[in-house]
C-alpha cells in the first residue's frame, strides 16, 4: 500500500472535517517550507516521528565527470531517518 499525495488530502479532510482544497492549500505550503529549510541547510524534527537533514558529502578530488563536467567535489542530501520512538514502534512489526 502506498500513501499518495490525493491519497493523504482525503484521508486528512475525511478525519478533520475540512475542506479538501483547504488540506491540499496547508500540504503544498507545508512542503514548501520545508523545502526551503533544507535548501538552507536546517533541519526539521517531528517529535515520535521522523528527522529531516541535509548532509553534506566530500567526494574527494577525483570526484568524476557529469555530462562530460567535472562533477562538483561537495554534494548534499537530505537524510531522513525515523525518530527513536519510530525505531521502537517498527520492532515490533517485523515478521
Amino acid at each position: 500500500m502506498s500513501l499518495n499525495k490525493n491519497k493523504m488530502v482525503r484521508e486528512i479532510g475525511r478525519r478533520t472535517r475540512l475542506k479538501n482544497r483547504d488540506v491540499q492549500l496547508m500540504l503544498e505550503t507545508l512542503i514548501d517550507v520545508w523545502t526551503e529549510e533544507l535548501v538552507a541547510g536546517g533541519r526539521i524534527e517531528l517529535e515520535n516521528f521522523l528527522v529531516l537533514e541535509t548532509q553534506t558529502i566530500d567526494r574527494g578530488e577525483n570526484a568524476g565527470t557529469v555530462g562530460g563536467k567535472d562533477a562538483p567535489r561537495y554534494v548534499r542530501r537530505v537524510v531522513a531517518r525515523g525518530s527513536k520512538k519510530m525505531r521502537g514502534l517498527l520492532k515490533y512489526f517485523v515478521e
